[in-house]
Order: structure tokens, then sequence, then C-alpha cells
């Protein structure tokens, strides 16, 4: 009975002594690292510091986030979708067909006007006739056109805008008295903003009496026609 009371002992405590071996076995689950000790119900084992315990055979390639996140591999920011890249919209080019019916006409104020002066000349006018009237008569899809008045920097600023302003309101009211619709024809006033020259290498006063200069500010001195508005040939 002796005997038998004592294996019973004896089978107890190796039972005891396989379990507590057992639960400090680490745990080689699929989701759990093979570096750490865990207990029965799978929770990593720590110290007081809230350190995990080590296994003997610990590897940093075992780290976990849990335990060693510093030496957890952090997977690299995952690359923004390439978006599909949109060519770019191309202009739209304005309205009417590519080719003008009739190019720019540039005609110098001192073919048109008298110097300072806003009052179309008899041979200003058959100017206008030949190189405005008539195309407008020929090309009736152009539906508006534009034409600008440009002074020198004889003068002030202010003074210069309204002279422009003056010579170009000239021109489209010959143009109407030539049988050019008004609603065919727009102005606007540069004064002396766009000019084509300086004559900075011309000395002198810069008024009317410089001859040299008022020579060479010449090509300043004009009233540009051009096209604005015209219908396309499908129209």
């Amino acid at each position: 009975m002796v005997t038998s009371s004592r294996a019973k002992i004896c089978s107890g405590m190796l039972a005891a002594l396989t379990l507590a071996a057992t639960a400090l076995m680490p745990v080689q689950a699929a989701e759990r690292s093979p570096g750490y000790w865990y207990d029965n119900s799978g929770n990593v084992w720590k110290n007081n510091y809230n350190q995990c315990w080590r296994s003997g055979y610990w590897t940093p390639s075992m780290a976990t986030a849990e335990c060693d996140p510093d030496l957890v591999k952090k997977e690299a920011p995952k690359a923004a979708a390439k978006q599909d890249t949109v060519p770019a919209a191309p202009l739209v080019p304005p309205t009417g067909p590519a080719k003008p019916a009739f190019a720019k006409v540039t005609i110098q104020a001192e073919a048109l006007f008298d110097f300072d002066k806003a009052v179309v000349r008899p041979d200003g006018k058959a100017v206008l006739d030949r190189e405005v009237v008539a195309k407008m008569k020929e090309y009736p899809q152009v539906e508006v056109l534009l034409i600008t008045g440009h002074a020198d920097r004889i003068g002030s600023a202010k003074y210069n805008m309204k002279l422009s302003e003056r010579r170009a309101n000239a021109v489209k009211e010959y143009l109407i008295s030539q049988g050019i619709e008004a609603s065919r024809l727009e102005t606007a006033a540069k004064g002396e903003s766009e000019p084509v020259v300086d004559c900075k290498n011309i000395k002198g006063p810069e008024n009317r009496h410089n001859k040299k200069l008022v020579e060479c500010l010449q090509p300043n001195r004009r009233v540009v026609v051009e096209i604005k508005v015209q219908k396309s040939s499908a129209d």
C-alpha cells in the first residue's frame, strides 16, 4: 500500500513538473514569435518593468511590435496609386477660321491726318477706301473690325490718349459714311503706351519743334485696323 501511494505521489509530481515545463516553453503558434515566453492564455510574459521575457534562442529577427517595436522592420509607406495622366486640353482657338479674310492694316497717322489733328484728310480717305472700305465690302464674313489709335510721346500721356481715341473714332465715322455698318466697327485707344521706336538717341526738347524727334517718332503715330471677329466658312 505504501509503495502504491508513493507511486501515485511521484506520478502526480511528474505530471506537475511536465505541465510547468510545458508552460515555460516558447509557444510555436504561427501568430506568436518563438523568441518570447507566453503563458497558457497566449499572453507574453513580462517583468515588473513591462519588458517581455525573451527565450534563450531569441534573435532580433524574432522581435515583435509589442515587445521590441524599435527592432521591428517598419513597412515602407505605400506609394500613392499612380493616377492616369490626363493630357492637358489643347487651347481652344477663337471662333472663326484660322486664316483671316485680310491681313492687319497699319496706316501711318501722317497718311490720314495733319500733325496733332484728328480730321481725316482727302488723301487719307483715299487710303481708307482702298485699304479698309473695299475689303470690308468684299468680305462680309468679317463681323467686327477693330480700329486702334496710337500716338507718340510728345505731349502728356493723357493728351496722347485722347488724341489716339479721337483719331480711331474719326476713322470709324468715315467708314460708316462709306456704307460700313457701325455694328461691324469697334475702336480702341493706346495713346503712347505701345511705341514701335523709342528714339532715345535724339537730343533736344521733346516737343513739336524738335524736328528730328518728330520725324524719328513717326512710326509710333499710327492707326491699326484688324479683324476681331470673323465667321467661319461653315457658318
